[in-house]
């Protein structure tokens, strides 16, 4: 129904852009910097419409103004934080369901890592774009919500089929993988990823995007229930809630 085509920029982040060959639209997811999108878009032959925006960081926007003004493309953002999107035109929030040609994209608000932050998931395709929420092995810092926003956030990601297909805003998979073998080190299945993701880092290939179940089956951030883990941190008895803000905490100091 539509092709994706990802590419990185600025130092570690990501640009993705959706492209529908039926109805002639092209996205951006974010856009990190205007130079790099312009050169996905010329290499691609593609002409911008849209870009949906997931939060307000200077590394997600960047490239906002001359990507409208070349192209005067429709700017999409969330409604909580429209004051902070250059060039924002419509508002989105959660349950909103936003077409794009053949397929429609379902918003979801997902504060921690902002207050307003949103993801766009596509239940025709099995593709979810996270932003700064969810990362390989890991999820995003805390600069304005709480831990409990980001846990509370990541259980309607938790909700999405095994299959699904997840990019995200950066490639922090290297970092995140070396945390997660001291929060889980008895996970064999973990085990086997850190090898293919320092594997991939070497080479210089991306590690996104990734998959839901994969990231059941590794992500300490998704497994605050494993026995191993809490037995690992010394809690045992602890709430899910608990778990999840104590390894936000070893990570951000980690």
């Amino acid at each position: 129904m539509f092709e994706i085509y990802q590419f990185t920029c600025r130092s570690d982040n990501f640009g993705v852009l959706v492209h529908d060959p039926k109805y002639n639209l092209t996205a951006s997811i974010d856009a990190p910097d205007f130079e790099t999108v312009e050169a996905a878009l010329h290499e691609k032959g593609w002409q911008l419409t849209h870009i949906f925006t997931t939060h307000h960081h200077f590394d997600h926007v960047a490239g906002h103004k001359a990507l409208k003004e070349k192209y005067g493309c429709l700017v999409i953002g969330p409604e909580k934080e429209k004051d902070k999107i250059p060039c924002i035109n419509q508002t989105v929030q959660d349950g909103d369901h936003l077409s794009f040609g053949s397929v429609a994209f379902k918003v979801m608000e997902t504060p921690g890592h902002t207050l307003g932050h949103v993801i766009y998931y596509c239940p025709e395709v099995g593709v979810l774009f996270a932003g700064d929420t969810l990362f390989p092995l890991g999820c995003g810092r805390l600069f304005e919500g709480s831990a409990l926003d980001m846990w509370q956030s990541l259980q309607k990601i938790l909700a999405l089929p095994g299959d699904t297909k997840i990019y995200c805003g950066h490639e922090y998979t290297s970092s995140n993988a070396d945390f997660a073998m001291v929060i889980d080190p008895e996970n064999e299945v973990l085990k086997k990823r850190f090898e293919e993701v320092k594997a991939f880092r070497d080479a210089d290939k991306p590690t996104v995007p990734t998959i839901l179940k994969q990231e059941l089956l590794t992500n300490p951030f998704l497994r605050v229930g494993d026995y191993n883990i809490r037995q690992k941190l010394g809690m045992l008895e602890a709430s899910d809630e608990e778990v999840f803000i104590e390894i936000r905490r070893l990570k951000d100091n980690f």
